[in-house]
């Protein structure tokens, strides 16, 4: 039975990969800064047979790493959220590049050491009108950016002089029913839910014009697994090659309740941010034929995924 580790086990990436690899016949380990919240929160029971471990610091789990010796590491853990990097931008650096470099330490002082997979983020990417693969041009515009295109190079560094099976998953947006209510998506699916219950009127967004390749999160955890058994370790674009404006994503969530979201929906001027790119859109056709990855849940089925949850 091989081990894995997974930093950030509770939350939406950490739970789909903890359960995946749960039917793969994995012992999985799974660290998270707080035990008692992860028990409760309302997928728990993707956790149900996660050796879960409270550790509220990167040393600490760098530390795991070296005592329980996994055969996979999974780097979920640590800032998720573009916005809220400009209130700290000191945290998000230490949250993104520290944890990553004490675990890339770990690792090399482990040779022949564990498989590392690192979750990165296309907002490493320059503002483009088309599709971008992995070479596309890096222009990060934010401390969240910025950190993580840091922990890209960290991963390719070490791969490089050290020979440690590591490598970054350039992720593009992914949701799922465990998305928080803090991310745009989260927050149209829960809006149109309460809407449809009377318990809301009405929903306040920013720009509803911005597009985004939105795939569902457990199929992303798929093709992290895969990338764990190349012949070479390599830094893929994990998307869906689609997207779609927010305001066709509110358009399926209302619809799914019967709405139309022309009428609850009002736009914010309070809420546009001026840095967000107008589109981004993934080129995964590396990812697609390295991995013989394809993504199984379509837009209209995510969202209605989204909002079926938050009616239940």
């Amino acid at each position: 039975m091989p081990t894995a580790l997974i930093t950030g086990v509770s939350g939406q990436d950490g739970s789909y990969l903890a359960e995946f690899l749960l039917g793969q016949e994995y012992h999985v380990i799974g660290t998270t800064r707080d035990a008692r919240r992860a028990l409760y929160l309302p997928w728990a029971r993707a956790l149900a047979g996660v050796d879960l471990v409270e550790l509220p610091t990167a040393q600490d789990v760098a530390d795991l790493v070296r005592s329980r010796k996994p055969d996979e590491v999974y780097h979920l853990g640590g800032p998720s959220k573009v916005s809220t990097s400009w209130d700290d931008p000191a945290g998000t650096e230490q949250g993104i590049v520290l944890f990553t470099a004490l675990i890339l330490d770990a690792i090399v002082d482990m040779l022949p050491s564990p498989r590392l997979f690192v979750a990165g983020s296309c907002e490493i990417f320059a503002a483009q009108d088309e599709a971008q693969d992995e070479s596309a041009p890096r222009d990060p515009q934010s401390p969240y950016a910025r950190a993580k295109l840091e922990a890209l190079e960290l991963v390719r560094a070490a791969r490089e002089r050290f020979g440690v099976y590591a490598a970054t998953g350039i992720l593009f947006n992914h949701e799922s029913p465990r998305r928080g209510a803090e991310f745009v998506t989260g927050k149209i699916a829960r809006a149109a839910a309460r809407i449809a219950g009377g318990q809301e009127r009405g929903v306040s967004l920013g720009n509803i014009g911005v597009r985004r390749d939105w795939g569902f999160a457990g199929d992303f955890v798929r093709a992290m697994w895969l990338m764990q058994f190349q012949d070479e370790p390599e830094d893929l674009v994990i998307g869906t090659g689609l997207a779609h404006s927010v305001s066709d994503f509110c358009d399926v969530a209302f619809r799914r309740v019967g709405l139309n979201w022309k009428d609850h929906v009002k736009v914010d001027p309070a809420l546009i941010r001026r840095a967000d790119a107008p589109l981004r859109l993934a080129n995964p056709a590396r990812a697609k034929a390295r991995l013989r990855w394809t993504p199984e849940v379509d837009f209209e089925r995510l969202v209605g995924m989204m909002v079926d949850a938050e009616k239940r």
